[in-house]
C-alpha cells in the first residue's frame, strides 16, 4: 500500500512539472468555472479579487484577514481590502464573521478591527506614561488612540490592577501614590473645617493648592475627583458631620457647639430669637427647636418656653383686678416685638377668661386694659368732650343730624305754604304781583314766594361742605374740618387724666407716649363721638326754631342790601372813562356798603353755626351796624367749614381789593354755598328803588343844615334827577361829579353848584390848618365862609327841591 502511494506521488509530481501542451485563456477559465458551478462539480462560493484574475474562497479570505490582524493587531477595513485584492463589500461581509467566531477576542469599532492584544499593549503603554506624570485625562488617550472616550474608559476598567495601575474617576486616570496624597489633603482639609462650609469652596482651594505644589505644568484635577474621595471618607467615618444637598457640609464639632450654645441660652432665658439661630448657622429655627423643645410656644420673632406665659398671665391678673392696665412687653423681654406679645396674649388663661367675662381687652397687639379702668377714663373723657363742645364755634351738623333738618324744613313750608294760598285767594291774581323774573342767562331767581326763598335753604347750609362729595368724603370732612375731637386732641386729654401713660412710656424709652395712647384713643374715639353726636343732635332740635328764625331775618336783610348795592353799582359806569375818580368811587362802595354787607353776612353765620353746634347765643337785634376788622372777617372766615370758609375768605380779599364787581361775584358765591338766595335787579324794581332814594334824598336835603354835608346830598339828588343814577361819592369825588353835570344844567343853577362847592372845600380847607386859637385870623375867615354858604343854601336847596317838586 505505502509502495502504491509512492508510486502515486511520484506520478503527480512529474505530472506537475511537465510542461503544459494546452493552454486556456482567462475568458475560457471563467466558462469553465461557470460550467463546473452549473454541474455543481464545484459546490461552495467563490470570491474574484478585484483584478479580476484570480479567485479566493470566503474561508481563505477570513483566513488571511485573522492572520493580517494578528500581525497588527489593529486594522481598517479599508486596510484589509487593499491588502487582500478583494472588494470591500466582500471584506465588510467577511469582518462580521470573523468578529463573531471570536468576539472575547476580537472588536469591530468605526470600520476597525482590535484585537485584546493591541488593548492589552496600549494599557502597557497608558501605565508607563501614568507612572510618569500621576494623572493622565480619557480625552487625551482617545485622542492619541482616535477612538471615543467611553471605549478608553471601558477598556481601562477591565485592566485596572491587572495592566494599569491606578484609579479610574471622573474622566481622569490617577495612580495610587496620587490617590492616596489627595486623600490625605482631602481628609486634612475636612477635619480642619469647624464651621459649615461650602465644599465647592474647598475643592477650589485644594486645586489651587495642587497646581502650586506640581507646578505650572501640573494638571488641574477635578472637583469630583475631591468630591468621591469626601464621600468615601465620611462613609469610612474618618471624617464626622453631615451633608446637605451634596456640598453643604456641617462638621460633627460645630453641630455639637451649635446645640450647646442653644441650650444653655434657652435654659437660662426661657426663650431664644430666631435672629440668634440664624446666626449660628440654623437655616430653619422653628423646625429645629420645636424638634428639641416640643413644649415651647413658637412666636413671631422668638421661641418662648411655657414660664413665660405663666410670668405674664400673672401680671395680667394683677393687673386686671386692680382696674387697671398693662404693656405686655413691659413684662417680656426686650427683644419681644408686639407681634410675639400679641400671640403670647393668645395663651394666658387670665386674658382668655377676662375677654369671655368682658372684664377686659386687648388693645393694640400688646396693652390689656381692664373694662373698670377704661370706664373711668372714658367718663372723665365725656366731661373733658362737653368742654370741647362748647367751646367750638363752627362746624356742621353731623350726618345723623340731616333728618332733623329736613323736618323743620316740611314743618316751615307746610306753614307757609298754607298761609300763601289763603292769601291767594283773598286777593285774587293780581296780589302776589311777579314771583320771579328772567336775566341774561335765562335763569330764574325766586323773589317773593316765601316757600320757593325757604325751600331747600336748611338743608342747603347744612349740608353746604358735604353736598359735591360722595360718602366717603362726607366722613373725611366732618373729621378734618369740623368741630369733631381729632385722635391728638384725645390723646392729650387722656395723658392729662393718667399721667402713668408718659410715665410708663419713659420707663419703655418711648420717646413719644402716643404709642401707648393710641390704641385706647382709637377704641374711645368712636364712643366719644357717637357721644358728642347725640348732644348735638339733641341741642340741634332745641336750636332749630332759633336757626329758622336766624335764617329769615338775614335773607330779609341780604335782600335789600344786595338790591341798593346793585343800584349803587350801576352809577359806577358813569365814571369809567375817568380811571382815578373810578378807583375813588369803588373803595367808597366797597368801605361802606360792601363792608356792611359782609359784616353781616358774617356776624350770622358765625351765630349760626354756633347755634348748629349747640352753643347757646342771642340774636343781635340790629346786626346792621356791627362793624368788623379785617383781621376778625379773616377769623370768622377761617372758622367756617369746608368749602364754606374758602368762599368766606374770597369775599374779605374782594372787600380788601379794588373793584366792586369782584366783591358781587365773592358775594354771590359765598350766598349760594350757604343756602341763600340773592335777588338780582330789574327795571322794575330799580325804578321802584330810586323812586324811594329821591324821596328819601329830598327829605334829608330839606331838613339838612350843616352846609358842609348838604353838598353831597345834592348832588346824588342832581345825579338822580338829570341821570336816574344812585350816586354815593366820597369828598375826593364832589368835584369830578359836580363837573359831570354841566351840560345837564343850565348855566344858573350850575354857577350855584360851581360856587358853592368852592366855597365848601375853601371851608374845609380853613377848619383843617384851624389851630383854634382866638386870634388866629383863619377864624375870621371860617366865620365868614360860613356865613357864605348860609347865604347859598336856599339857592342850592333851590335847585333840586324846586324841580322835586315840579
Amino acid at each position: 500500500m505505502d509502495a502504491e502511494l509512492l508510486e502515486l506521488a511520484k506520478q503527480f509530481e512529474s505530472a506537475q512539472q511537465a510542461k503544459s501542451s494546452i493552454r486556456l485563456s482567462e475568458r475560457n477559465v471563467v466558462e469553465l468555472v461557470q460550467k463546473l458551478h452549473e454541474l455543481h462539480i464545484i459546490d461552495f462560493d467563490l470570491l474574484h479579487t478585484v483584478s479580476g484574475k484570480e479567485y479566493i474562497t470566503p474561508e481563505q479570505l477570513r483566513h488571511e484577514m485573522v492572520l493580517e490582524i494578528k500581525k497588527l493587531g489593529r486594522v481598517s477595513l479599508i486596510d484589509l481590502a487593499d491588502i487582500t485584492g478583494v472588494d470591500l463589500y466582500h471584506v465588510e461581509n467577511q469582518a462580521q464573521r470573523v468578529v463573531s467566531d471570536d468576539p472575547s477576542g476580537l472588536m469591530l469599532i468605526q470600520g476597525e478591527i482590535i484585537s485584546q492584544s493591541y488593548w492589552d499593549s496600549v494599557a502597557e503603554e497608558i501605565n508607563e506614561r501614568l507612572q510618569e506624570c500621576s494623572q493622565i485625562s480619557l480625552a487625551e488617550i482617545a485622542a492619541n488612540l482616535n477612538v471615543g472616550s467611553e471605549l478608553v474608559a471601558s477598556m481601562l476598567e477591565a485592566r485596572l490592577g491587572t495592566l494599569v495601575k491606578g484609579r479610574l474617576e471622573g474622566g481622569q486616570l490617577y495612580t495610587p501614590a496620587y490617590v492616596t496624597r489627595v486623600s490625605a489633603m482631602v481628609r486634612g482639609a475636612a477635619r480642619g473645617v469647624t464651621v459649615p462650609t461650602n465644599l465647592s469652596f474647598l475643592w477650589g482651594t485644594l486645586q489651587q493648592l495642587l497646581q502650586a505644589m506640581d507646578g505650572a505644568g501640573g494638571v488641574a484635577t477635578e472637583s469630583s475627583f475631591f468630591q468621591s474621595l469626601f464621600n468615601g471618607l465620611a462613609k469610612e467615618g474618618e471624617i464626622l458631620g453631615s451633608l446637605r444637598a451634596g456640598v453643604h457640609w456641617t462638621p460633627t464639632v460645630f453641630a455639637t457647639a451649635q446645640r450647646e450654645c442653644v441650650d444653655s441660652f434657652f435654659s437660662q432665658n426661657s426663650f431664644i430669637s430666631y435672629d440668634t439661630l440664624q446666626k449660628l448657622g440654623i437655616s430653619q429655627p422653628v423646625q429645629f427647636l420645636q424638634s428639641r423643645y416640643a413644649e415651647g410656644i413658637p412666636l413671631v420673632t422668638a421661641f418662648a418656653h411655657p414660664s413665660m406665659i405663666e410670668m405674664l398671665d400673672a401680671a395680667v391678673e394683677d393687673a386686671i383686678d386692680r382696674s387697671s392696665w398693662i404693656d405686655s412687653l413691659s413684662v417680656l423681654p426686650t427683644s419681644f416685638g408686639s407681634q410675639d406679645a400679641s400671640k403670647i396674649l393668645s395663651h394666658c388663661n387670665s386674658v382668655q377668661s377676662a375677654l369671655k367675662g368682658n372684664k377686659g381687652m386687648i388693645l393694640g397687639d400688646s396693652y390689656v386694659f381692664s373694662n373698670g379702668f377704661i370706664k373711668d377714663v372714658y367718663g372723665r373723657m365725656e366731661k373733658e368732650l362737653e368742654v370741647f363742645r362748647l367751646s367750638g364755634s363752627s362746624g356742621v351738623i353731623l350726618s345723623d343730624d340731616f333728618h332733623l333738618v329736613m323736618e323743620a324744613k316740611t314743618r316751615t313750608d307746610s306753614g307757609r305754604s298754607g298761609e300763601v294760598n289763603e292769601k291767594k285767594k283773598k286777593k285774587g291774581k293780581s296780589s302776589g304781583a311777579r314771583t320771579e323774573i328772567l336775566i341774561d342767562d335765562e335763569e330764574i331767581i325766586p323773589l317773593k314766594s316765601k316757600k320757593n326763598q325757604r325751600k331747600g335753604k336748611e338743608a342747603s347750609l347744612v349740608l353746604s361742605d358735604t353736598k359735591k362729595g360722595t360718602k366717603k368724603d362726607l366722613a373725611r370732612t366732618q373729621e378734618d374740618d369740623l368741630n369733631i375731637p381729632s385722635d391728638d386732641w384725645i390723646m392729650q386729654k387722656i395723658l392729662t387724666l393718667v399721667p402713668d401713660f408718659e410715665e410708663q412710656a419713659d420707663l419703655a424709652g418711648l420717646e413719644d407716649p402716643q404709642t401707648i395712647l393710641g390704641p385706647l384713643a382709637n377704641y374711645m374715639r368712636p364712643m366719644l363721638i357717637s357721644s358728642l353726636k347725640e348732644k348735638r343732635k339733641t341741642l340741634f332740635s332745641e336750636n332749630s326754631g332759633k336757626m329758622k328764625h336766624l335764617l329769615d331775618n338775614l335773607q330779609k336783610k341780604l335782600d335789600e342790601a344786595f338790591l341798593n348795592m346793585q343800584l349803587y353799582e350801576k352809577a359806577l359806569d358813569l365814571f369809567e372813562d375817568d380811571q382815578s375818580t373810578s378807583a375813588v368811587l369803588h373803595r367808597h362802595l366797597l368801605r361802606t356798603m360792601a363792608a356792611s354787607i359782609g359784616d353781616m353776612l358774617f356776624h350770622n353765620l358765625d351765630m349760626h353755626n354756633k347755634l348748629k353746634n349747640g352753643i347757646n347765643v342771642e340774636e343781635s337785634p340790629n346786626s346792621e351796624s356791627i362793624t368788623l376788622g379785617s383781621a376778625e372777617r379773616t377769623a370768622l372766615a377761617k372758622s367756617f367749614p369746608g368749602s364754606l370758609s374758602k368762599k368766606a375768605l374770597a369775599v374779605v380779599e374782594a372787600l380788601e381789593g379794588k373793584r366792586v364787581e369782584a366783591f358781587m361775584t365773592s358775594l354771590r358765591e359765598l350766598a349760594e354755598e350757604s343756602g341763600l338766595l340773592l335777588k338780582k335787579l330789574d327795571k322794575k324794581l330799580e325804578r321802584t328803588l330810586l323812586h324811594s332814594y329821591r324821596k328819601d334824598l329830598t327829605a334829608q336835603v330839606s331838613a339838612e343844615t350843616d352846609p358842609v354835608l348838604l353838598l353831597p346830598k345834592v348832588v346824588s339828588l342832581l345825579y338822580i334827577q338829570v341821570r336816574n343814577k344812585a350816586l354815593q361819592a366820597p369828598g375826593r369825588a364832589i368835584s369830578v361829579a359836580v363837573s359831570r353835570l354841566k351840560d345837564k344844567l343850565d348855566d344858573s343853577a350850575f354857577k350855584i353848584l360851581t360856587e358853592y362847592q368852592t366855597a365848601a372845600v375853601t371851608l374845609l380847607s380853613l377848619l383843617s390848618a384851624s389851630t383854634g386859637d382866638e386870634e388866629d385870623c383863619t377864624s375870621d375867615r371860617i366865620l365868614s365862609k360860613r356865613e357864605l354858604l348860609g347865604n347859598l343854601m336856599p339857592a342850592l336847596k333851590g335847585l333840586v327841591l324846586g324841580t322835586a317838586q315840579s
